[in-house]
């Protein structure tokens, strides 16, 4: 697979909007979903000064970035690690503040390429999804296994699967005979599920229930929320978290989480705010910024983006 033609995602704004936080000479910057390596090869390129700690719970793709980032030598430190696991990453390497610290969430170009991975419902592959196949259940095993009214759960929340029951129904019907392996089976089983009204709209009608699987595998969301509060808490004052985001899920997660750093907690009523109710944030964007035509045209993978930036500007709990 050529690393060459991947265009990563909102690049340029993504290194604007780390700039002004990781300019200075020496500055340390965390790429949580290191990928191919693409937003980490321009990081290290445009910022010669910086050091970049890039994390990734995929071996392959830590193989393949660590290949494209050789040449920066040990400026980058990479890592195979679990995005909520940075605070851990930090103490081992003994640095407990970084200047900048990057998200690029979701499924990989990369891991959506690989078509024996079976995150792509295009063609049919083995139903894994596992960012890292050392650990965890596939996606097969959620499929044949899990309780009819657990299935039906994870389809409406991770999914925002309508359909839900009526894709559920006819899974248990399917395994009971044969169990699942692989993924054009079960694109067919929900094509044939659906209400012909369902199917016009929306895109290919397996998106949502693939989504929802690779989510659960993966415990993707229970990540977001452990890694967001804990990237805020890693910079230091003036350090910047920069988060793009590709379902509304993992976006309200961001949102929220910026919107509670950038709120005065002062109790109403007082004539005057002491500091340690001040914000502790400043969101660096209006909402989320969307992509481009460009930015779509260059990569039809970034249509779904959403991009969110926020500058630390207080410490925890100072007076």
């Amino acid at each position: 697979m050529s690393q060459t033609r991947h265009v990563p995602v909102m690049l340029q704004r993504c290194l604007d909007m780390l700039a002004p936080a990781i300019a200075e000479p020496g500055a340390v910057v965390v790429d949580c979903t290191l990928g191919l390596g693409g937003h980490s090869e321009a990081l290290l390129t445009q910022f010669p000064g910086v050091r970049l700690i890039g994390l990734d719970r995929d071996k392959e793709a830590l193989r393949l970035s660590g290949e494209r980032l050789a040449p920066f030598g040990d400026r980058a430190t990479l890592v195979h690690a679990v995005y909520d696991e940075l605070p851990d990453v930090l103490e081992r390497l003994d640095t407990p503040r970084v200047h900048g610290v990057l998200f690029d969430l979701g499924v990989s170009s990369m891991q959506l390429d690989e078509a024996d991975r079976g995150f792509a419902y295009a063609q049919d592959a083995p139903l894994d999804m596992r960012m890292d196949q050392s650990v965890g259940m596939s996606a097969a095993e959620v499929l044949n296994t899990y309780a009819p009214g657990e299935l039906v759960r994870i389809l409406r929340q991770y999914g925002e699967e309508k359909q839900a029951k009526r894709i559920v129904s006819a899974v248990v019907r399917e395994r009971a005979k044969e169990p699942f392996s692989n993924s054009a089976r079960l694109v067919e089983l929900i094509r044939d599920s659906l209400p012909q009204a369902a199917k016009r709209t929306g895109g290919n009608p397996a998106k949502r229930t693939f989504q929802a699987l690779r989510i659960e595998v993966n415990g993707e969301l229970d990540s977001v929320e452990a890694a967001i509060p804990a990237a805020v808490r890693a910079v230091r004052v003036g350090g910047r978290v920069v988060v793009m985001s590709y379902q509304s899920l993992e976006d309200r997660i961001v949102k929220q989480v910026f919107a509670a750093g950038a709120a005065n907690t002062a109790p109403p009523g007082l004539p005057v705010v002491p500091e340690r109710y001040q914000p502790r944030l400043k969101l660096l964007t209006r909402g989320a910024e969307l992509p481009t035509e460009e930015e779509v045209a260059e990569n039809r993978r970034a249509a779904p983006a959403r991009l969110r930036g926020a500058q630390r500007i207080r410490e925890e709990g100072t007076e």
